[in-house]
C-alpha cells in the first residue's frame, strides 16, 4: 500500500504533458466555445432559414452548450495556471489571459487564491482563500451573530446559485479590489470591461441576444463551477485536520472527492472530478487523470459523491466540523444542549 510521499511519486509519470493533446484539447474547446457562442446571435438561425420557433430554441441550446463549453475551457485555464500544460508557450498565454479577463477571473487573484487553496486544504485553522470556510461546531456556537450570518451565507446554495454575482463579481473583482487596489488595479478593469460588453450587447443586439450570448453561459457555467467546488471538498466523509495533524498526501485523498460522472458531463468539466489526484499532484494533465487513476490502486479507493439529487443534498447539508464525532454535521444533528444552528 503506497502512502505519503511515495504515493505522490508513483503519480509522477503522469505528470508529463502530451503537447500534442495539450494543443489538441485547447484548441477544439476555444473553437467550440468560439462557435457556441456565435450561434447564440440572431445571424445562423436567419441564414439558415430558420422558422421563429426553431430559432429560438436553437439559440437556447446554444447558449446552454455555450455554457457548457465555458466550464470546460475555464478547467482548462485552471491546469495553464497550475502550470501543468502549455508552459512558456506564448501563444497560450494570451489566448488564457484573453479568456480569464472575460471570465471575470483576473489571473493574477486566480491564481494566488488557488495556490492557497491548494497548500491549506482541510485545514481546519486556516484563512478560507480560496476555499468555503469551515468552523468547528464550538468556534461556532462561540462566534458572534454577525459571524455565524457570514459563516452560513457563504456556504448557502443561493450564494452558489448566484455565483455570477457573489463569487466571480464581487469575490474575485470588488472583493480583491478593495482589500488592495495597488495590487488588483487589474480586477477594476476587468469588471468595467465585463460589464460594458454586457452594455453593448444589450443596446445595440436587444435584451435577447444579451440573455443567450452573455448572461445565461456565465450565469450556468459558474454557478455549476461554483458547486463543483464546494462539493469536491464538502461530502460526507471529508476528513479536515488541525494544522499540526495535516499533511498535504491525506488532504488529497481524505478531503478531496472523486465526483463520478457520466462521460460527457466528464468531458465537460475536463476530468475535474478526479479531485483527489488532481491535489495529490497538481501537475498531471487533467486529460491523463483518468489514466492515473486506472494505473494506481491506491487511488481508487477514493471517497465518492455524484451530482444525483440525493448526493447534491448531502453535501449542502454540511455545516460545520463536529470535533467529537469527527466529521462534518448539518443543522439537524445539533442537540439543544449544543445549541441549533439555524436559530443561532
Amino acid at each position: 500500500m503506497l502512502t505519503g510521499k511515495e504515493l505522490i511519486l508513483a503519480t509522477k509519470p503522469f505528470a508529463k504533458e502530451i503537447r500534442w493533446r495539450s494543443w489538441y484539447t485547447t484548441i477544439t474547446s476555444f473553437f467550440l466555445l468560439i462557435g457556441s457562442i456565435y450561434c447564440t446571435m440572431p445571424f445562423l438561425p436567419k441564414f439558415l432559414g430558420l422558422p421563429q420557433g426553431g430559432a429560438i430554441a436553437f439559440r437556447i441550446a446554444a447558449s446552454v452548450f455555450a455554457a457548457m463549453m465555458l466550464s470546460r475551457v475555464f478547467i482548462i485555464f485552471h491546469d495553464y495556471q497550475h502550470h501543468t500544460i502549455l508552459r512558456n508557450a506564448p501563444i497560450a498565454n494570451v489566448m488564457f489571459t484573453i479568456f480569464g479577463v472575460y471570465m471575470i477571473t483576473p489571473p493574477n487573484i486566480w491564481k494566488r487564491s488557488h495556490d492557497h487553496h491548494h497548500n491549506h486544504n482541510a485545514k481546519l485553522f486556516s484563512a478560507s482563500i480560496g476555499s468555503f470556510p469551515i468552523m468547528t461546531r464550538q468556534k461556532f456556537m462561540e462566534a458572534s451573530k454577525n459571524e455565524k450570518m457570514v459563516f452560513l451565507a457563504i456556504r448557502h446554495p443561493i450564494n452558489m446559485f448566484f455565483a455570477y454575482f457573489t463569487t466571480f463579481m464581487f469575490g474575485m473583482c470588488i472583493q480583491s479590489f478593495i482589500s488592495s487596489f495597488r495590487r488588483h488595479w487589474d480586477s477594476l478593469v476587468v469588471l468595467i470591461l465585463h460589464v460594458g460588453i454586457a452594455v453593448f450587447l444589450f443596446i445595440y443586439y436587444g435584451w435577447f441576444t444579451w440573455f443567450l450570448t452573455f448572461f445565461l453561459p456565465f450565469f450556468l457555467s459558474q454557478m455549476l463551477g461554483s458547486y463543483l467546488f464546494y462539493a469536491q471538498h464538502n461530502f460526507p466523509g471529508v476528513v479536515f485536520r488541525k494544522n499540526v495533524e495535516w499533511s498535504y498526501t491525506n488532504a488529497a485523498l481524505e478531503s478531496s472527492s472523486f465526483m463520478k460522472m457520466p462521460p460527457f458531463l466528464q468531458w465537460v468539466t475536463a476530468n475535474i472530478g478526479f479531485h483527489h489526484i488532481h491535489h495529490l499532484n497538481s501537475k498531471i494533465p487533467f486529460y491523463r487523470l483518468p489514466e492515473a487513476m486506472a494505473a494506481i490502486p491506491e487511488l481508487q479507493q477514493a471517497k465518492v459523491t455524484t451530482l444525483r439529487p440525493s448526493d447534491i443534498a448531502a453535501c449542502l447539508r454540511l455545516k460545520v466540523w463536529d470535533a467529537d464525532q469527527n466529521r462534518m454535521i448539518g443543522f439537524d444533528e445539533m442537540d439543544e444542549n449544543g445549541g441549533n444552528l439555524a436559530g443561532a
